[in-house]
């Protein structure tokens, strides 16, 4: 699975503990239940969705779309 910009914080960091170093980092709460965008916006939010994506291990090459 892909991390995406509508996803709530809570959620990703529930399922991936390599993702609440990510938050620490950006400042982020991993308890919020706001989506990505809620927190950050433009090239820094791209920014975060890259990190955590590298931090999980997922790519959009790993994964396929609707799955």
């Amino acid at each position: 699975m892909v991390i995406t910009k509508d996803m709530p914080v809570s959620g990703i960091a529930a399922s991936w503990d390599e993702a609440k170093e990510v938050f620490q980092k950006y400042g982020i709460p991993a308890s919020s239940n706001k989506a990505l965008k809620e927190h950050i916006q433009g090239e820094q939010l791209d920014q975060l969705i890259s990190d955590l994506n590298k931090a999980i291990g997922s790519t959009e090459v790993t994964c396929i779309e609707g799955g």
